[in-house]
């Protein structure tokens, strides 16, 4: 009877174990607090932040989308608050965001982008290996790289495109905000010379001292090699009154609950 009685708890807690509830203590809905990550590949830790949508619990498969610069999105694009808006209008799909933080969670005041997103194939290898596994093995989400995106501004722009050249068999999905194109000046001819399966892209530019011209060359090389893409243009410069109102957007762009107009 003892024995009975201890088999029937173990396949209890096996059970909620592996519905999420124990798999992660820290599983909120709503924005999460720091995780900390060691890289092999980066040899470095890292620290990121979740955004899981209301009801998660009773949700399977949850399209997720990768955002690299996190702490100013979350700062001064409060993407999480604009996620909370359209999924409880019903507008977009429940989705989980994963916020990436560049800086050394040890010291803030140091920034790696410059070091991360220059099509860096050791952080391309930390997010595909280790940060993606991390994330399958403890939320609810897709495994499929249609319902992926990776999402950026400026320099972290240039690191989605890198992202479609050296993982699009993980990211079918790009968002580029205002991307910073002068740290690779030829990405256009590898991209023509080494063209990646079809992406969707959202391409955006200001057009106030805000690379318009290399960006709409890049759009013009994107839509001649065949991939989709949504460009948008709007009369502010490099900054957050260009890239925040421009948020809903994205988020409507790739998860509506409408019938697609892409």
């Amino acid at each position: 009877m003892f024995n009975n009685c201890i088999n029937r708890l173990l396949t209890l807690c096996l059970a909620l174990f592996t519905s999420g509830v124990f798999a992660n203590s820290t599983i909120v809905e709503g924005l999460s607090d720091n995780h900390r990550i060691s890289s092999k590949y980066l040899k470095y830790d890292l620290q990121y932040r979740v955004y899981l949508p209301k009801n998660y619990a009773k949700l399977t498969d949850l399209s997720v989308i990768y955002l690299t610069d996190g702490q100013s999105y979350i700062e001064s694009g409060e993407f999480h608050l604009v996620l909370d808006k359209l999924i409880e209008e019903n507008k977009i799909e429940p989705i989980m965001a994963v916020f990436i933080d560049p800086r050394d969670p040890d010291n803030l005041s140091i920034n790696r982008r410059n070091y991360e997103f220059f099509c860096n194939e050791k952080y391309i290898e930390f997010v595909n290996l280790e940060l993606i596994k991390t994330i399958e093995q403890q939320y609810k989400v897709t495994t499929d790289p249609q319902n992926r995106v990776m999402m950026g501004l400026s320099f972290g722009g240039l690191n989605a495109a890198c992202f479609g050249l050296l993982s699009h068999h993980t990211f079918r999905n790009l968002v580029m905000q205002s991307p910073a194109m002068h740290p690779i000046p030829n990405i256009n001819q590898i991209y023509q010379n080494s063209p990646p399966p079809p992406l969707n892209v959202y391409l955006s530019t200001g057009t106030i001292n805000d690379g318009e011209k290399k960006t709409q060359r890049f759009k013009r090389m994107l839509k001649s090699t065949g991939h989709q893409v949504k460009f948008k243009s709007t009369k502010q410069g490099h900054n957050w009154r260009n890239w925040k109102p421009m948020l809903d957007n994205i988020l409507l762009y790739f998860f509506s609950t409408k019938p697609a107009t892409k």
